[in-house]
C-alpha cells in the first residue's frame, strides 16, 4: 500500500482517460454546434448540464459503489468486490430507465419556466429528447468503471476512451451537418458514443478479469446493496447539488443575454479539459485512500493526498500556460463571431487560474469520501453550495462583467478544500465502513 508517484499515475491515467469519455463528448458537441448558431451553442450548455444533473445522481452512486469495492479490495476479500458490483450494476439499470421516462415527462415542463428565451428552450428540448437515453449506456458504464477502479485494475478504461472519441466525432459531423439533424444529430452522436464504449468495457471484463477470483456471478443480495445505497446515497445527493449549481449559474448567465451565454459555455467546455485531471485524480484518491484504510494504514492518508496533488499540478500546470497562450485559437475554434472571442477572454482567464484551488480542495473532498463519510461530504457540498448560491444572488443584483460570476468558483472550491482537511486531521481514526 505504498503508493508512489508512478503507481498512482498508472492508475490515475486510465481513469483521466475514462472520465474525458464524458467530457470530450460536451466538449465535440460544443464545437460542432458553434458553428451551427449561438442559439444552438447556449442551449447546449443548458441541455448539457441538465443532463449532467441527472447523470450525476447515477455518479454518486457509483463513487459510493466504488468504495465499498475498494475497501473490500483492500482487506483481501476478492470475490466480495463482484459481488459488491452486480449489486451496483442492478441498481444503475434500474435507476436509468426510471430517469429516463420521468425526464421525458418533467424536463420540457420544469425548463419552460426556467429559460426566458424560447429559441434557447425549443433548442434545450430537442436536445434532451435525444441525449437522456444515453443514461441506459452510461450508469452501466459507471459500474464497471468503479469496479476496475476499486480493484486498481484501469488499464481497460484507456480503450473505452478512445472508442467513445473516435466514435462521436465523426457521427457528430455526420449527423449534424451531413443529415442536418442539427442540435438532435449531437445528442443521438453522444448516445450512440456512450454506447460503444459499454460494448468494449464489458467484452474486457469477460475476458480478461477472472470470475472466480472476484466474485463474478450475477447474484442479488438486498443486504450487500443496502449497504452501498447508505453510503451513496449523500454521494449522489451531494453530485446532483454540484451540477445543479452549476445549472442555476447558467440560468444567471442566460439573462444577462445569449451572448453571455455563448461565451460561457465556451468557457466551461474548455474547463472541462482541466476538470479531467481533477476529478480522476480526486476519483483515484477516493478508492486509494478506502484501500488503505482497508488494510490498515491509516496515516499515509495525508502523504498520499499530497502526492496526488504535486502529481496534478505537474500534469495541469503547462496546460494552463499553453491555454493563456493560445486563448485566441482555443475559443475562435468554437466560433467565428469577433464579439464573443473578445468576451470571453476575462472569464477564460479566470477559469484557468482557478485549477490551482480546485485541485487540492476536490483532492481532500473525496479523500474524506474514501473513509465512507458520504453524509459529512454532502454537508459540506451544502453548505459551500449555500454560501456560493449567496455571492451569484449579490451579483446579479449589480452590473459586474461575466468574469466576476467566474471567479465565485474560487470560494466554491476553498470552501471544499478546507472543511475536508478539517474533518480529515479531527476524524481520521474513525471511519465508517466496517
Amino acid at each position: 500500500m505504498n503508493y508512489t508517484y508512478k503507481h498512482i499515475w498508472l492508475i490515475a491515467f486510465p481513469v483521466m482517460m475514462s472520465i474525458l469519455i464524458e467530457q470530450l463528448i460536451n466538449i465535440t458537441d460544443a464545437l460542432f454546434l458553434g458553428h451551427v448558431g449561438d442559439v444552438e451553442l447556449g442551449a447546449s450548455a443548458l441541455a448539457g448540464i441538465w443532463y449532467l444533473a441527472i447523470y450525476m445522481l447515477g455518479f454518486g452512486f457509483s463513487l459510493g459503489l466504488q468504495v465499498v469495492i475498494a475497501r473490500r479490495n483492500g482487506e483481501q476479500r476478492y470475490e466480495e468486490t463482484g459481488k459488491t458490483f452486480f449489486q451496483g450494476l442492478f441498481f444503475l439499470l434500474m435507476l436509468a430507465a426510471f430517469l429516463c421516462l420521468l425526464s421525458q415527462i418533467l424536463s420540457p415542463v420544469l425548463l419552460k419556466h426556467l429559460i426566458t428565451s424560447d429559441d434557447v428552450y425549443n433548442a434545450t428540448v430537442c436536445y434532451l429528447n435525444w441525449r437522456i437515453w444515453g443514461l441506459l449506456f452510461s450508469f452501466p458504464l459507471l459500474a464497471l468503471r468503479s469496479f476496475l477502479v476499486g480493484i486498481t485494475q484501469t488499464k481497460a478504461l484507456n480503450m473505452a476512451a478512445f472508442t467513445a472519441v473516435l466514435v462521436n466525432i465523426p457521427m457528430n459531423w455526420l449527423l449534424i451537418f451531413g443529415f442536418d439533424m442539427g442540435i438532435s444529430g449531437a445528442a443521438i452522436a453522444s448516445s450512440f458514443a456512450e454506447m460503444c464504449s459499454l460494448v468494449v468495457l464489458t467484452i474486457y471484463l469477460f475476458r480478461h478479469i477472472d470470475e472466480k477470483v472476484y466474485g463474478l456471478r450475477w447474484h442479488i443480495e438486498i443486504k450487500i446493496l443496502k449497504e452501498i445505497f447508505s453510503i451513496s446515497v449523500w454521494s449522489m445527493l451531494q453530485f446532483f447539488v454540484s451540477v445543479a449549481i452549476w445549472f442555476l449559474f447558467f440560468l444567471a448567465i442566460e439573462h444577462l443575454g445569449e451572448t453571455e451565454l455563448a461565451v460561457s459555455n465556451i468557457v466551461r467546455s474548455v474547463s472541462a479539459l482541466f476538470s479531467v485531471i481533477v476529478n480522476a485524480l480526486a476519483g483515484v484518491t477516493s478508492s486509494l485512500v478506502s484501500n488503505l484504510i482497508g488494510a490498515g494504514e491509516k496515516g499515509k492518508i495525508f502523504p498520499l493526498c499530497h502526492k496526488i496533488i504535486r502529481l496534478g499540478y505537474v500534469a495541469g500546470i503547462p496546460l494552463i500556460v499553453l491555454a493563456l497562450v493560445f486563448h485566441q485559437h482555443i475559443i475562435g475554434a468554437y466560433t467565428e463571431n469577433p464579439v464573443i472571442v473578445q468576451v470571453a477572454w476575462l472569464p477564460f482567464m479566470v477559469m484557468l487560474l482557478n485549477y490551482f484551488l480546485a485541485l487540492p480542495g476536490y483532492v481532500y473532498l473525496n479523500a474524506a469520501t474514501g473513509t465512507g463519510a458520504t453524509r459529512t461530504v454532502f454537508v459540506f457540498q451544502l453548505t459551500t453550495t449555500i454560501v456560493y448560491l449567496f455571492c451569484l444572488w449579490g451579483l446579479s443584483h449589480r452590473n459586474v462583467p461575466l468574469a466576476a460570476y467566474w471567479a465565485v468558483e474560487y470560494l466554491f472550491v476553498l470552501g471544499l478544500g478546507v472543511q475536508s482537511v478539517i474533518y480529515l486531521r479531527a476524524c481520521r481514526l474513525n471511519f465508517p465502513i466496517k
